[in-house]
């Protein structure tokens, strides 16, 4: 039976020459009991569609109907799940959801009203932190309690906003599991909006990707039997088949609309080689153990003692390798980059670069963090220009611009290079970001989890445009990152780090895979879940806090 029903919906926001049409000609229906996801990137609507089947929004055209009524306006059938967690900040957990019950169920006794809170609570796992505030929660279980709220407002339909992405990797993943978990019980009818594809296949019945120009694209049905384990589905051909077609589907539709319409490169000659200046600064180098990381710690002092957050780490890295660094929040990633950064000091053992001990920050180790840092008011090339100033102080200007001109295009900014950073995107921001880093021709490139706050098409397009560059300087390169199959894509070797604190490298594996890569091609390629399967069971071992043991962190070792 159909519950809900879009009738050729348009949205529009604005008048005359400024109005924008943010969904064009929307027709769906979703039936009773039905996990729908919509899984579409930024700009293509997700939210204004969410808000629209909340009643939130009034379609511009076209009509949308819950059980054959036309939509008027927000309904406790239909409860709402958004990103931001928006709680009472001076009520309780079980205040928070209280309140919702009280406004839904005004006439209910008060000891029903507090079955149904507890029940709730116990049913996304905070029972222990009931009489807890929201300050004194993570993010994720903010985010259980705005779950909790919603289902004892007891809707019939759940309609859930992209309630994840604001979570790290790992919480994202358990409440993915839960969601699915009441999913089951309950079996309420459920719209998801998400721009993951695994989140997507986890959950769904069936997939239905928004296109960038706000209409509805194609439609992939998801048979994989419940339960799914996210491990389990790594082995999975079926899983395996849907996600190599819907990532090839989401890519083909994104870079198309990001460049249909768009100006081309102008008619000029375009700098096909490394400049002059490139090439010198990159002579008289070691091959070999040229990045030597000995016996690495990093200790804090703290009022009860002395904090060992990094311990024994020791990696030697060749030149023109690339590392990616993964292992849960909290296991000292960052602080091994900022140390090799010359950010934060060393507490005990050494890093070489070069042969030379790394002191204090230096463009020969240039980094590119999740924010891309840039002066809003200066232009890219103007961003870009402020460190090759400086590290070719010798070269002559023509020579400089040449540089600063060969990565703006190579990170697809030719057109671009005279804007502004602040009328930029946060995509188009983190290519001047890559573009400055590669610029300074580095001894070492070191990136902080560099596409993290981007949507996942921007994200895909942006390891492409790394890759690419990197492939033809081939500069020696670590990424932190908590993404599985974005340390693959990129590395030579992934590095994985016990949970911290005195955390280590627990495990390498080599990624043997061809270069130049490509997602599409690595998700065809017969040995890329062998590799996934590899990292995946190293992560879920130390899923809930385990220690690293003796002699794990001795083989990792013994590894190299």
């Amino acid at each position: 039976m159909t519950v809900l029903k879009l009738d050729n919906v348009t949205k529009s926001f604005g008048e005359g020459t400024h109005k924008q049409t943010v969904l064009n000609g929307i027709n769906l229906s979703v039936e009773e009991g039905e996990f729908l996801v919509l899984l579409g990137f930024s700009g293509s609507g997700k939210t204004t569609l969410i808000n629209l089947l909340a009643g939130l929004e009034k379609p511009s055209s076209g009509k949308i109907t819950y059980r054959g009524k036309p939509i008027e306006g927000p309904g406790p059938e239909r409860g709402v799940i958004f990103q931001s967690y928006s709680l009472m900040p001076w009520l309780t957990v079980d205040g928070n959801v209280a309140l919702a019950v009280d406004s839904v169920f005004p006439k209910m006794s008060s000891a029903d009203k507090k079955a149904k809170v507890d029940h709730y609570i116990k049913m996304v796992g905070l029972g222990h932190a009931k009489t807890r505030r929201p300050a004194e929660l993570s993010g994720g279980m903010r985010q259980r309690v705005n779950v909790a709220r919603a289902l004892a407002m007891d809707p019939e339909m759940l309609l859930l906003d992209e309630p994840l992405s604001a979570l790290d990797a790992l919480t994202r993943a358990n409440l993915a599991d839960e969601i699915e978990h009441i999913w089951e019980a309950d079996k309420k009818t459920c719209v998801l909006i998400t721009n993951d594809v695994d989140e997507a296949i986890l959950l769904a019945d069936r997939i239905i990707a928004l296109n960038p120009d706000g209409t509805l694209g194609d439609e992939f049905r998801v048979t994989i039997p419940r339960p799914r384990d996210r491990t389990e589905m790594n082995n999975d051909d079926t899983f395996k088949s849907l996600r190599a077609q819907v990532t090839s589907y989401l890519m083909d539709v994104g870079i198309k609309a990001k460049t249909e319409g768009s100006r081309q490169l102008p008619n000029v000659r375009a700098i096909h080689s490394v400049p002059a200046a490139v090439a010198k600064a990159q002579e008289g180098l070691i091959d070999n153990r040229y990045l030597d990381f000995s016996q690495i710690h990093k200790i804090y002092p703290t009022p009860k003692g002395p904090l060992t957050v990094v311990e024994d780490f020791d990696l030697k890295v060749d030149r023109g390798e690339f590392i990616s660094l993964i292992g849960h929040s909290g296991c000292g990633k960052s602080t091994v980059l900022t140390m090799t950064a010359g950010l934060n000091d060393v507490s005990k053992g050494v890093i070489k670069l070069d042969g030379y001990e790394v002191r204090g920050a230096d463009p020969e180790r240039a980094v590119v963090f999740q924010s891309p840092n840039l002066f809003p008011w200066l232009s890219a090339k103007e961003n870009v220009s402020i460190g090759v100033d400086r590290v070719y102080p010798t070269a002559s200007r023509a020579e400089r611009q040449d540089v600063v001109e060969y990565y703006l295009e190579r990170v697809g900014l030719a057109d671009s290079m005279d804007k502004p950073a602040s009328s930029m995107s946060n995509g188009m921001q983190q290519r001047v970001g890559i573009a400055r880093a590669f610029a300074l021709s580095p001894k070492l490139l070191l990136l902080d989890e560099p596409f993290g706050m981007l949507d996942s098409l921007t994200r895909w397009e942006l390891q492409e445009v790394l890759m690419e560059v990197w492939e033809r300087t081939k500069v020696t390169a670590i990424c932190v990152t908590h993404d599985v199959d974005e340390a693959i894509l990129l590395a030579d070797r992934v590095v994985m780090m016990t949970n911290g604190p005195q955390a280590t490298i627990g495990r390498i594996v080599d990624v043997d895979l061809p270069r130049p890569r490509t997602r599409k091609a690595l998700l065809e390629h017969p040995d890329y879940y062998r590799y996934r399967q590899q990292v995946l069971d190293f992560l879920e071992e130390y899923e809930h806090g385990a220690k690293p043991k003796p002699k794990t962190a001795a083989k990792a070792i013994a590894a190299e």
